[in-house]
């Protein structure tokens, strides 16, 4: 079928590239937003741009306002077929009570697991979920989205499609086929390091955009292939579920046995009980760690069985100072304060994947290292950005000539899926500084926002694409850039009017969180506002150029302009397949 296996290993890129690039892009992107999250989140609720907050008090702040909480009335009404009978109208059964905090959140998150009565599935459990001030123990509205924990970074890892895990089953093929793509390109460059310094950016476009693809994908090598299997490896248990599927018996009877052996109750002994001061069990957790040489800091704390004899209290340990995710959790009978057990240290496979898994959530405490995951994200964005570009401009004359929509429809879709999802991004921001703050829902309609605009700008770059068919620039990357610069900044004048907390004020008391979406949203604004200015310039060169073309076609008896591709797209297609190999 090929001539080589270099060759073969050339297809394989192309065409695995091309298809999963589109996912990938979106990945990358909204995971480099994700190493911000909690910062986006502070911008997006302006209740919450005070500075971070270690974990409350639980005796006085924290056990109030879970005994308060209740499910959702849409959460219930979510699990009505899968009752016998009708839902209370109170849950009083608490399975779970859970609190999580990090060195970078204001807000506290509290959570509580209900059990359904008369479910089908005896392990059905309804959830509600709320942020806390942990200055007052108010619970925030549950109608405000944090968009940055709440959309950006489950768009990361699902696209945010929930049903039947979807998405994160497309994602996760997505990063399988990535590492393929990523070894037949290094198989396809034999000159890798000469590619590490190679940029001709006064060539043609098909030339330059493949150094930048090359550039980019030999920078960040390391990090994308290794991003691409820790994601693999988190999201194994959903990839692989064995134990709660086929061997789903012998999955419970390995939770009670590991139960009996720890010592922490797996069911309700279904005896009521109080609950001694959980403070002091985080008191000793936090004696224990120090007298360890550990940080006692608590980053996550649960109470399992709230109200029953079987209740325990689990406390761990924000692992901030170390890559590894670790939380060295300790455990007290909840009634007495007793300690049940200590974790024991991990074996080495534990540890290795704790590191691996860590390294890739990145919940330590490294400034520096964030900014270098986001440089590493938009590398890859780059990577793939440029890879849809020569693609197109590799083909679009040959295209052209042969009256085919290939190149048409790869372009539009590029550009929905690059400069469109900036639009959904920058319009999703705008959006939650434009309406108001205690409208029913608001969440909702920031969602809608989002997924509204990017259907919008899907369908500007299909009706815009008629000029790629010609083999030209598609003016709706110029106009979307456009788009993107003006949303960004007014999305920055809206969070000024709206809040107050204008760059001249941020900026001087130091509020990096709110300064830096806001300086990042300028930046977009300033490099879509330059790209779209670049782009104009090319599109009035190839016009001229096409026009200039004309002149002897026509004299020459040769029909119309379609009957040949424009000089600049007929240039562009001295690369063979052989001289893409060889990069």
């Amino acid at each position: 079928m090929f001539q080589s296996f270099r060759l073969s290993m050339a297809w394989l890129h192309t065409w695995f590239g091309l298809v999963l690039g589109f996912v990938l892009v979106v990945v990358f992107f909204f995971g480099s937003l994700s190493v911000f999250d909690r910062e986006i989140d502070r911008w997006s609720i302006p209740q919450s741009r005070f500075e971070p907050q270690p974990m409350p008090s639980f005796d006085k702040m924290l056990a109030p306002a879970l005994a308060s909480m209740q499910p959702d009335p849409a959460v219930v009404a979510g699990v009505k077929d899968r009752v016998n009978g009708p839902l209370p109208q109170r849950f009083d059964e608490v399975k779970t009570w859970g609190v999580y905090t990090t060195h970078r959140d204001p807000v506290t998150t509290v959570f509580a697991g209900f059990a359904v009565p008369n479910a089908k599935d005896p392990e059905e459990t309804l959830w509600a979920v709320h942020a806390m001030d942990p200055r007052d123990g108010k619970l925030l509205p549950q109608s405000q989205l944090a968009i940055g924990s709440q959309w950006f970074y489950p768009m990361h890892y699902s696209l945010n499609v929930t049903w039947k895990e979807l998405g994160t089953w497309v994602v996760g093929f997505a990063a399988l086929m990535m590492l393929a793509a990523l070894v037949s390109g290094v198989v396809m460059h034999r000159k890798i390091f000469r590619e590490f310094f190679t940029f001709r950016r006064h060539k043609s476009t098909q030339r330059n955009t493949l150094d930048l693809h090359n550039l980019t994908g030999v920078v960040a090598l390391p990090f994308h292939f290794f991003f691409a299997f820790t994601g693999l490896v988190i999201f194994a248990g959903i990839y692989f579920p064995v134990a709660h599927t086929q061997l789903n018996a012998l999955h419970e009877l390995s939770e009670k046995i590991e139960a009996s052996e720890t010592g922490l109750p797996h069911e309700r002994a279904g005896v009521a009980a109080g609950m001694a001061s959980v403070d002091a069990m985080v008191a000793e957790a936090q004696r224990r760690w120090q007298a360890k040489g550990m940080a006692g800091e608590v980053g996550y704390l649960q109470v399992q069985h709230p109200g029953d004899a079987n209740a325990y209290v689990s406390v761990y340990r924000a692992g901030t100072d170390r890559v590894a995710l670790t939380g060295e959790g300790i455990h007290f009978k909840a009634s007495t304060g007793e300690l049940l057990r200590e974790d024991p240290p991990r074996t080495a496979v534990d540890n290795a994947t704790e590191f691996l898994e860590g390294l890739h959530l990145q919940h330590f405490r490294h400034w520096l290292l964030r900014w270098l995951y986001v440089l590493g994200g938009l590398t890859g964005c780059v990577c793939i950005a440029t890879g849809f570009i020569f693609f197109v401009e590799k083909r679009k004359a040959q295209h052209a000539k042969a009256g085919s929509q290939g190149s048409r429809i790869v372009d539009a879709m590029a550009v929905t899926t690059m400069t469109g999802m900036l639009i959904a991004t920058v319009a999703m921001l705008l959006s939650n500084r434009l309406l108001p703050e205690d409208l029913v829902g608001k969440g909702l309609w920031e969602q809608r926002v989002f997924w509204g605009a990017w259907a919008l700008a899907l369908v500007h770059a299909c009706l815009r694409s008629a000029p790629v068919a010609l083999g030209r620039i598609n003016p709706a990357w110029r106009e979307q850039c456009g788009v993107v610069a003006v949303v960004a900044v007014a999305a920055v004048v809206a969070n000024a009017v709206s809040t107050g907390d204008h760059l001249l004020r941020t900026l001087s008391n130091g509020y990096w969180p709110v300064a830096g979406v806001d300086l990042s949203l300028l930046a977009l604004a300033g490099v879509c506002a330059w790209a779209a200015r670049h782009l104009g310039r090319k599109t009035r060169a190839e016009a001229i150029q096409a026009g200039a073309n004309e002149v002897p076609r026509a004299s020459a008896g040769t029909g119309s302009g379609l009957d040949a591709p424009p000089a600049l797209g007929a240039a562009s297609t001295s690369l063979t397949t052989a001289e893409v190999s060889r990069g």
